[in-house]
């Protein structure tokens, strides 16, 4: 019987399936900035493959430094620390020795904004996504539970390119079952409508299809748009989705500006103009605070979603 990845925390999914990703290829290769338990991956990897386990210390540039060396002799490494300090703090390590490079190697960012928890402010990155989106070369994924998780992976393990993932370190609902396979060109319709276009990512996702079927029983038909990849952006799916429904609501976990909020109105002021209501965090730092304060302080929680939603639906009405 195999594991039951969703009953597991997406940081202990993540080494599991780093240690199958090594001995399926002894070139991956998982290095750490000595937050290797914080990410899941020590004991579960530095025991079982400690040749292909790496502590650099708290030497995060150095981290990035040595993986584009290891990239650039053909092995595949996987750099993890925290989403602050694998993406703010090395981002210049990160721009010139791997994407300017084009280097092989794969960055992962955990516990990405509000899931920073008691970390607080200096610690909860709300612009990673926009940070990284913007950098050429870069892909950008944010998987949004355990099996998308392993998806997503099991493609970074098998493609040559710079790579940038977030990575939730709780436990995460089931959104998807063994069968799903990462595309990083297609979004993913979870669920059909017409009323308005609902578009999430990583973390978002679990409480916005919980909205989509509590508003489908209340009579509002939302289409739910999942894009585990915000670069490279399915624009397609996008526009076909807002050109039915005539209105779209974004949710992140991440500030508003530039990450997927801005991929979608990007998108759409080109190709379909169409109103959109951009929840996430509006443009502030984090703070010390339960998940429930944040959500209901910024305005992008379960309630929010709902109601922009609701609202979009009523002004379609109308018109």
């Amino acid at each position: 019987m195999g594991k039951d990845f969703h009953s597991m925390e997406m940081r202990f999914v993540y080494g599991e399936t780093l240690n199958e990703l090594i001995e399926q290829n002894p070139n991956v290769m998982c290095l750490e900035a000595d937050l290797s338990k914080a990410s899941g991956t020590n004991p579960t990897v530095s025991s079982r493959h400690p040749a292909n386990f790496l502590n650099i210390g708290v030497a995060e540039a150095n981290m990035i430094g040595i993986g584009a060396g290891l990239a650039s002799e053909g092995k595949v490494p996987f750099c993890a620390s925290f989403t602050c300090f694998a993406t703010r703090r090395v981002y210049d390590q990160v721009t010139i020795s791997v994407a300017y490079a084009n280097m092989n190697v794969k960055i992962v960012g955990t516990a990405p904004g509000i899931t920073a928890g008691p970390n607080g402010g200096t610690h909860m990155c709300f612009q990673d996504l926009a940070i990284m989106r913007a950098m050429p070369n870069m892909h950008v994924y944010s998987p949004c539970d355990a099996l998308e998780l392993r998806s997503v992976m099991r493609h970074m393990a098998a493609s040559r390119q710079p790579t940038y993932m977030q990575l939730i370190r709780s436990k995460v609902p089931k959104v998807f079952d063994a069968e799903y396979a990462f595309n990083p060109e297609t979004a993913v319709v979870l669920r059909e409508g017409r009323n308005v276009t609902l578009v999430s990512t990583g973390y978002m996702t679990q409480f916005a299809v919980a909205v989509v079927d509590e508003l489908a029983r209340a009579g509002v038909s939302v289409e739910l748009l999942h894009y585990p990849s915000v670069k490279p952006f399915d624009a397609a799916t996008l526009v076909t989705s807002a050109q039915k429904t005539r209105g779209v609501v974004t949710v992140e976990n991440q500030n508003i500006i530039g990450g997927l909020g801005g991929a979608v109105c990007e998108v759409l002021s080109e190709q379909c103009p169409t109103r959109v209501i951009r929840l996430g965090v509006p443009n502030q730092f984090g703070e010390v605070a339960s998940e429930q304060y944040l959500f209901d302080k910024h305005g992008f929680g379960p309630k929010q979603i709902a109601d922009a939603c609701r609202r979009i639906a009523a002004e379609r009405k109308t018109k």
